[in-house]
């Protein structure tokens, strides 16, 4: 049976479960963690933030939202050195936080909080950049609207997004992929779950304009991403 990709779904994902614990847990942010470098994943988001930095001298601050293991603010610690003052990693699961900061241990500018991005105290953290990869397809667009106006008030320089292209081949190439070398049952049901939540560039394109964001710039990335880069100044 062919899957119906038309529009973008809205059934969770296992990972949706802000409860959930334990070795099924860890298993899947590793694997998570292979597939975002092997896939190309970490370059898209490391190169959009590259981007929003190209003029700017002093240290900075990043928010990584949906952090989960910590691997790609780690990354960013290491890439971006002393300028980086802050990463802050956000996630609602408390069990995932603390997994990201034990993997994240020895890197003082690194700090992880248990918070869930629609709570009120949320809205008043601030920093340079906030950046989101594989996050925001979680949401149903009206929420991506909402939680874009209040990323605009949080994020002085600019906003990175790295998220899913719903496409067919992406869909049939992760569901094999992850059948073949996966052990979580996690990654096996989310992911194929997580292309049909993704988006097409149309898709994208409504939701910023209805954030009133004008001023980005949306692009493919291999393999089956979308870059966003929004900028402020």
């Amino acid at each position: 049976m062919s899957v119906n990709l038309n529009y973008r779904s809205d059934v969770k994902e296992l990972m949706d479960d802000l409860d959930c614990s334990g070795a099924w847990v860890n298993q899947t942010l590793h694997e998570l963690d292979v597939i975002n470098y092997w896939l190309g994943g970490n370059a898209v988001s490391l190169k959009g933030i590259d981007h929003l930095l190209k003029k700017v001298a002093t240290p900075i601050s990043i928010i990584d939202l949906g952090c989960g293991s910590g691997d790609l603010l780690k990354k960013m610690a290491v890439r971006f050195g002393n300028k980086l003052e802050l990463g802050i990693g956000i996630d609602a699961n408390p069990n995932i936080i603390e997994y990201a900061a034990n993997h994240c241990a020895g890197l003082n500018n690194l700090v992880f909080k248990s918070q869930n991005i629609f709570d009120e105290s949320f809205s008043r953290l601030k920093a340079d950049i906030l950046h989101a990869s594989l996050f925001l397809h979680h949401f149903k667009d009206e929420e991506l609207i909402l939680l874009l106006k209040i990323f605009k008030s949080q994020a002085t320089l600019g906003i990175v997004i790295s998220d899913l292209h719903r496409h067919w081949l992406a869909y049939y190439s992760i569901k094999w992929l992850t059948k073949w070398f996966s052990k979580s049952v996690m990654v096996q049901n989310d992911s194929t779950l997580s292309v049909k939540r993704g988006f097409r560039r149309n898709e994208w394109i409504k939701i910023l304009k209805a954030a009133d964001i004008h001023d980005f710039d949306i692009s493919w990335k291999w393999a089956f991403r979308w870059q966003i880069i929004i900028k402020f100044q």
